[in-house]
């Protein structure tokens, strides 16, 4: 299991831990789940989130 999984799978869990059902707490999982992803990637080295937020530059 990759670092990413962890990390979607904690963001789920912690997502439904904070929200405790409805479409709001499926919001907050889908968003934690995302989080924990990218940041599981990143860690990976699948991909540069500095590259993902840097946007374009200007000029």
């Amino acid at each position: 299991m990759t670092t990413s999984t962890v990390g979607l799978l904690a963001g789920l869990l912690l997502g439904v831990a904070a929200a405790a059902g409805g479409f709001t707490g499926f919001l907050i999982a889908l968003v934690l789940g995302v989080i924990g992803y990218l940041v599981g990637g990143q860690r990976d080295g699948e991909f540069d989130l500095g590259v993902m937020l840097k946007g374009r530059g200007r000029g």
